[in-house]
């Protein structure tokens, strides 16, 4: 049976605490503690019970993720996260497992928590980490130089715009730097459809169709010929 990895996230912003819990919660292998804002709650967790690895940010108020992870008893290992490359060369200083650059991708957490389980090769660690089979509810997308909780129910329909697309939502619109097929891939299949090269449309939020025209509130959304029957067979069943 596999030894669950015993882990807090220590990072003074809720954002990149609630997206590292988001991944890390999808990863069967891993058992999140809990999350700290800072330095003092994150020590207190470990001094309170046993920690095997710590998600800590360098670049915190009072106390610095540094000066923490050196505190801390060289059996607890680190995992450094931070939005500034140049603390990097100062992360595997203290011989750090890995090191994270924010924004955090689910596949690059993934390769640090394998990492971390062929460096600390036990008896009861002895399968990589493995997916939770969990549906996803929403994701983060980076607008306005911040990462954004989108909510998959509130999402109406996507606007490709070349290399950006607008994501439009119930009460407002989100721009962000991707590209349509990319956030199509993140969406949960069943419930959106592709109808045009420009378009994705969520199936709920549509009001009326036709072979041509697609609408939600008061925008008509256009269906283009090569995704025309595709759109016809997924509405009419």
């Amino acid at each position: 049976m596999t030894k669950k990895i015993r882990c807090i996230i220590v990072d003074d912003e809720p954002m990149a605490r609630e997206i590292l819990e988001s991944h890390l919660q999808k990863i069967e292998t891993v058992n999140i503690l809990a999350l700290c804002k800072n330095a003092v709650e994150a020590f207190n967790v470990i001094s309170s019970q046993p920690v095997d690895l710590v998600f800590l940010d360098i670049n915190m108020p009072e106390i610095s993720g540094l000066s923490f992870a050196k505190s801390i008893n060289n059996a607890v290992k680190v995992i450094f996260t931070t939005a500034y490359r140049e603390y990097a060369v100062d992360g595997f200083d203290l011989q750090a497992v890995d090191y994270l650059l924010k924004p955090i991708s689910f596949g690059r957490l993934m390769q640090s928590i394998n990492k971390y389980l062929s460096e600390n090769q036990q008896v009861d660690f002895e399968e990589p980490a493995r997916i939770q089979p969990e549906k996803s509810e929403s994701i983060f997308v980076r607008s306005d130089r911040k990462m954004i909780k989108i909510n998959f129910p509130e999402i109406l329909y996507i606007e490709s715009l070349a290399d950006y697309i607008k994501i439009h939502l119930v009460d407002k619109t989100i721009v962000t730097r991707e590209t349509i097929s990319s956030i199509e891939a993140k969406l949960p299949q069943q419930d959106f459809l592709r109808v045009h090269r420009s378009f994705l449309v969520a199936v709920n939020a549509i009001d009326s169709f036709t072979a041509e025209i697609i609408e939600i509130g008061k925008k008509q959304i256009p269906v283009s010929r090569s995704y025309k029957d595709a759109v016809l067979k997924k509405l009419q069943s």
